[in-house]
């Protein structure tokens, strides 16, 4: 039987089966054996073991299109990157190392961005002027209005989207907006290092309606760039691409080199500050991380 795994714990996967239910499963050593274990949102064959208390094996990973380390999840149509407006503010050096890893993996991003009836409209403003030229659909939300309910779920519709975010910014409280069968547990900033409190222990793969699914997964607080070569970071900022090749030198990287288009654009105004700094702290990172 073919069912998708929507959670993983200690060894047993919890297979959803439709129109029979979800399937407690553990996985054949033969995974073990080759190094390949199964991820949340995998599409699995499954041998039946115990009919009446659901219980069987996982016999087969189906071909994935798509695989995330961070989160470790696979079979995503999206990513949403979920940060609050405040409390805990915006980490705009997390984001952008977000917006890369998942660009690297070929998935495409939303951002959305919670509490919003914590800030003013000011706040919101200068979000949006940072990454008006990021590529990415971007919406504003509370979990305790419900304000922006609809435009998430027009985003989500008819699509596995992974939400990734550091903790504290309203993951688990957006999944439950968007339905009532799971509850995820919720929990607070803690007020004197204003950083959230990890309630997603493990990823989980959420029905929100048929064929529209929300993968919750834990809380980040750092991510280190992985497999991407430092001359190749700017391909990950889409601000540049319109620069590209109107530099003075060939394969231009756009830190100090002399009759550099991104850096006079930037001076013009056309590249946001905060995106470009953010740039050269990932490029000064990936260049010493060769050095070792």
């Amino acid at each position: 039987m073919q069912g998708r795994i929507i959670k993983g714990v200690a060894g047993f996967y919890y297979v959803h089966i439709p129109q029979k239910g979800l399937y407690e499963c553990k996985a054949k050593g033969i995974f073990r054996k080759e190094n390949r274990k199964p991820l949340v949102g995998d599409e699995v064959q499954i041998c039946i073991l115990d009919e009446e208390d659901q219980e069987g094996n996982i016999q087969e990973i189906l071909p994935r299109r798509n695989q995330l380390i961070r989160p470790a999840v696979a079979n995503v149509d999206q990513a949403m990157l979920i940060f609050s407006l405040d409390d805990p503010k915006p980490n705009y050096m997390l984001l952008d190392r977000f917006l890369v890893m998942m660009r690297k993996a070929q998935v495409p991003v939303c951002l959305c961005f919670n509490k919003k009836d914590l800030a003013q409209p000011e706040e919101m403003d200068a979000v949006r002027e940072i990454y008006a030229g990021c590529g990415c659909p971007m919406i504003f939300t509370s979990t305790r209005t419900g304000e922006g309910a609809d435009a998430l779920n027009q985003l989500l519709e008819g699509k596995t989207t992974v939400a990734a975010g550091p903790s504290g910014v309203g993951k688990s409280s957006l999944a439950n907006l968007l339905q009532k069968e799971i509850q995820m547990e919720t929990g607070t900033v803690s007020k004197k290092l204003k950083k959230g409190r990890h309630t997603t222990r493990h990823s989980q793969l959420i029905p929100v309606r048929e064929e529209t699914y929300l993968m919750d997964t834990p809380g980040f607080s750092s991510l280190y760039l992985d497999a991407i070569e430092k001359e190749d970071l700017k391909c990950f900022f889409p601000e540049f691409a319109p620069y590209e090749g109107q530099c003075r030198f060939q394969g231009c990287v756009h830190i100090s080199e002399p009759g550099c288009m991104v850096r006079q654009v930037l001076e013009e105004g056309r590249i946001h500050p905060s995106r470009y700094e953010n740039y050269c702290n990932l490029f000064t990172e990936l260049k010493n991380k060769r050095r070792y």
